[in-house]
């Protein structure tokens, strides 16, 4: 028996993974989370919201952002869609987004501690599904998993849009390709991500090539419909449920 369309499939408890480990403790840490948009590079999420516009995400949709960290597309969203939950495995970060939507009044804003193989969805399925920069703390198998799940989690049509750092090159090139990479650190790990940063990333989390990530959001039910790459190491898609 399959799970109707719109249910993501419950995975065993016995064999799941623990999504917080994978996250990395920094992300746990408030310390690390107060400076994190910073380190990040105050990311813009009009791109984001726009993509979801132009595939006919309209006001009184619903969107789920996984991996919503301090919430810069979540609160974004929240100004332009009837209902966004904001998913995160920590609670720091949670805390922060909750803060940050109190003083901006979004009260059609709700953050939901969870990760891509433990959230449930709640209400009819979703019109929508953002996530930036968080699928590459699954291995490759639990990645084919969590887009299962999210494609389950919308409606016939809806959209999914995935920002993630994907490897948009052959094996035999990754010693040059990542060499150049992390010539352009930064230099201060308070403004940006350091040559160490780079290094830790490729030894504990699970970035993946572009050649099985796309095949991936295939058998999990999506087209994909606009794809754009940076220095062959920044992969954004928007995506659309098959019926």
């Amino acid at each position: 028996m399959t799970d109707a369309p719109g249910t993501p499939s419950t995975i065993p408890g016995s064999w799941t993974i623990d999504e917080s480990a994978h996250a990395g403790p920094e992300h746990l840490d408030p310390a690390f989370v107060a400076g994190f948009d910073r380190k990040q590079g105050y990311p813009d999420p009009a791109p984001d919201v726009a993509a979801l516009r132009r595939r006919g995400v309209g006001e009184d949709a619903a969107v789920v952002d996984l991996g919503a960290g301090t919430g810069r597309f979540a609160l974004a969203a929240a100004r332009e869609f009837a209902r966004v939950v904001a998913v995160d495995v920590s609670p720091a970060m949670l805390e922060h987004l909750r803060a940050r939507a109190a003083e901006e009044g979004a009260v059609n804003l709700e953050c939901v501690r969870a990760g891509f193989l433990g959230y449930e969805h709640c209400g009819p399925p979703a019109d929508a599904v953002h996530t930036r920069h968080a699928l590459h703390q699954l291995p490759d198998f639990w990645k084919a998993v969590a887009l299962d799940r999210i494609a389950r989690l919308l409606r016939p049509g809806g959209v999914l849009r995935l920002r993630d750092l994907v490897f948009d090159f052959r094996p035999a090139e990754a010693g040059a390709v990542l060499e150049e990479w992390m010539a352009g650190a930064a230099g201060d790990p308070a403004r940006g991500y350091t040559r160490q940063d780079y290094a830790e990333h490729l030894r504990t989390e699970y970035s993946t090539f572009r050649w099985l990530l796309e095949p991936m959001l295939d058998a999990a039910g999506f087209e994909i419909v606009e794809t754009e790459y940076k220095g062959r190491l920044f992969g954004t898609y928007t995506c659309l449920r098959r019926p």
